[in-house]
């Protein structure tokens, strides 16, 4: 009887491993939580013309995301008085900060940033076209995502063959989820967010509008998620925040389950 019940434990010991060991993988390949934001912060200026790094930093703060895709960045002009904008936002918001220049301007550059929660594992941009001034966007990788973020030309044109160049570029990610947000400066019904609806999924809501901020009227700003047979997606949140001195724009947000 000894015996007997010596071994019944070891069994019951090395089951309890075994089964420990399957939910520690279940986990490891289970669902992830993320939260992306887009906001076109105009340079922290906000309707009342007054440049407010704190103001942009607590609205960022309040959304509590992993991520957000920020356009309209200074980059150590004149016009923002040798300040790095992004780096500003950065220190009030305790986040890593990734910048790309899309055009050279006034002693410095202007262009797309990230700030993320973690930090990014590598971090690249491409030019985009754009006949009024050039565009550009970033993407920066992360352990279990990647995040793209872009400020699309005024011209339909341009717009349309920035969507193919996106395209391309984000082909070679398969095995992560991968977000693009920003200001596209193109209505839901334009023919260039139903072209890239061919390849990605909008995350944002559509029917709530982000521009202008005090009385909005548009929905210009947007964040997709790609299309992927791999993996699977619930969105279990959607928002516009009712921001309305800041910036022109209003933040937007989605929290979304990706396995």
């Amino acid at each position: 009887m000894q015996v007997f019940n010596y071994f019944l434990l070891i069994f019951l010991y090395t089951f309890s491993i075994a089964c420990g060991n399957t939910n520690t993988q279940q986990e490891m390949k289970g669902t992830q939580t993320l939260k992306i934001a887009s906001y076109n912060v105009r340079n922290a200026k906000g309707m009342d013309h007054v440049v407010d790094f704190d103001r942009t930093a607590k609205v960022i703060n309040n959304m509590n995301v992993d991520a957000v895709a920020i356009q309209e960045l200074d980059s150590a002009t004149q016009r923002s008085n040798g300040l790095i904008v992004l780096d500003e936002l950065a220190k009030r918001t305790n986040m890593f900060a990734s910048f790309n220049a899309s055009i050279e301007f006034s002693g410095g550059k202007y262009g797309n940033g990230m700030l993320t929660k973690e930090k990014p594992l590598k971090v690249e941009a491409i030019a985009l076209p754009g006949r009024e001034e050039m565009r550009s966007m970033l993407v920066v990788e992360l352990q279990d995502y990647v995040v793209c973020c872009t400020h699309l030309s005024l011209n339909e044109e341009d717009r349309q063959a920035s969507i193919k160049l996106i395209q391309q570029f984000t082909e070679k990610y398969t095995s992560k989820p991968v977000f693009l947000a920003g200001d596209f400066n193109a209505l839901p019904h334009s023919e260039e967010i139903k072209g890239l609806s061919n390849k990605w999924i909008l995350l944002s809501d559509s029917t709530q509008a982000t521009f202008p901020s005090d009385i909005p009227t548009e929905v210009i700003d947007y964040i997709f998620m790609k299309s992927n047979d791999k993996l699977n997606h619930i969105i279990k949140s959607a928002k516009v925040v009712n921001e309305q001195m800041a910036s022109d724009h209003r933040p937007l947000w989605v929290e979304v389950n990706v396995e």
